[in-house]
């Protein structure tokens, strides 16, 4: 076992004799005792780590002594074989120079320095900048991003824009997350407190979670409902994953973060989606006139009256919305001519038109309602619906749209339904 009081001493024991003139800094702890610890660690990799007094109770922790020569062909080789932190750095041989014993070392005379504690959490670093100007217009920067950013001046004089602290496990799977959905530089890694140095501009701790449990990856077309429920996916509900679901989901990781995993973050989205489904009132609506089932928030709407081929469903309670069913026989000129109805009526006012073979789509808005008309050729038939929906109200007009939309499907033949009631 390691006699850590014995190398605690050897620490803050100046050695005398070292003619060679650089070393490799490597890391800096605050407190002999992290000091000491972290060097023996360091120590069972390399023969030559000593330690020397910083600033305040910081201590330096480094490879050497060396000639200048040596200390930077060391230093590249052992960056490229990442055997050292990437910001380490070649310094001059700084006075009070002291070897770190290996395990044989023994027992000297008792501890009697009190460490400072070493300050607790892990930080990601984002950004570092050699003088305070260029820092300070850098967190400004990465603040519109990440409001919670601070600045920290290194031991080596630098500023490091960082955010933190958090525990470990979730800084390191958040910065793989922020990799991943481009807010970070491939060159981000995560730090302890203790190497940064001395708090400038005190950045605020993220609310971030921590990693779950190995999640499983829901249904892929479930999750593009989702993704295109919450605003970042406008592609077809095919059950693939394509660029543009790949992009959504992280788009939505990046938006809410709510779990720093795809399978985690995408069974978040499914609950949010399910809660608002609740909120909403969204229940399945079964029409006898048309033959026609569609999800619905009938908490707002009820029936009122059929007209031909269209059932009406009006507000109710005042909520200013409305659902017109339509189904007929026919193809594709039939299907333009409900468009048409549904326009010179007022439901769907100024529309932008896409019209496709087998599918039409209207959508338009004036200051008191956003109108929406979808219909498709299925079966011989030219069948869809128009939401009518309050325009002060568009996120929730957007959902419900694509939930009628996605949920729109013919009564099978053998079933029985009865017209709701109002």
């Amino acid at each position: 076992m390691r006699r850590f009081s014995g190398a605690i001493l050897a620490a803050l024991m100046p050695v005398a004799g070292f003619a060679q003139d650089a070393v490799i800094r490597i890391e800096a702890k605050r407190g002999s005792e992290a000091a000491t610890i972290a060097a023996q660690g360091w120590r069972d990799r390399f023969e030559d780590v000593v330690t020397f007094p910083l600033s305040g109770d910081w201590i330096g922790i480094a490879l050497g002594p060396m000639p200048q020569a040596g200390a930077e062909a060391r230093l590249r080789q052992l960056r490229a074989a990442g055997q050292i932190p990437s910001d380490s750095f070649v310094a001059a041989a700084a006075p009070g120079l002291t070897p770190v014993p290996g395990d044989d070392a023994t027992d000297a005379a008792p501890e009697t320095v009190v460490a400072t504690p070493v300050p607790p959490g892990t930080h990601i670093r984002l950004d570092a900048r050699r003088n305070r100007e260029d820092a300070d217009a850098v967190l400004a920067q990465w603040r519109q991003t990440f409001p919670e950013a601070g600045l920290w001046q290194l031991p080596n004089g630098w500023f490091a824009v960082t955010l933190g602290p958090m525990q470990d496990a979730t800084a390191r799977a958040w910065l793989s997350a922020f990799r991943d959905g481009g807010l970070l530089p491939k060159d981000a890694f995560t730090t302890v407190a203790a190497d940064l140095g001395q708090e400038v501009t005190p950045g605020t701790a993220l609310d971030l979670p921590a990693p779950g449990d190995a999640a499983q990856m829901p249904p892929l077309d479930q999750v593009q409902k989702a993704l295109r429920w919450a605003g970042h996916y406008d592609g077809d509900i095919d059950g693939k994953s394509g660029p543009q679901t790949r992009a959504a989901m992280q788009a939505e990781i990046m938006a809410e973060r709510l779990a720093p995993d795809v399978p985690g973050a995408m069974r978040k989205l499914l609950e949010r989606r399910a809660a608002w489904r609740d909120q909403m009132g969204l229940v399945e609506l079964r029409d006898d006139h048309t033959g026609l089932s569609v999800v619905a928030p009938m908490d707002r709407l009820q029936f009122d009256r059929v007209e031909r081929v269209l059932s009406i469903y009006g507000p109710r309670n005042d909520s200013g919305s409305a659902l017109i069913l339509f189904d007929r026989a026919g193809g594709q000129q039939e299907l333009q001519d409900l468009g048409g109805l549904v326009t010179a009526l007022g439901w769907v006012p100024n529309p932008d038109r896409k019209i496709e073979r087998g599918h039409i789509r209207l959508e338009g808005r004036n200051a008191e309602h956003h109108g929406l008309a979808e219909g498709w050729v299925r079966d011989g038939r030219a069948q869809g619906f128009v939401l009518i929906w309050p325009a002060d109200d568009p996120q929730n007009q957007r959902r419900i749209a694509a939930e009628i939309s996605d949920s729109f499907q013919r009564i099978p033949a053998a079933d029985s339904a009865t017209m709701p009631d109002g």
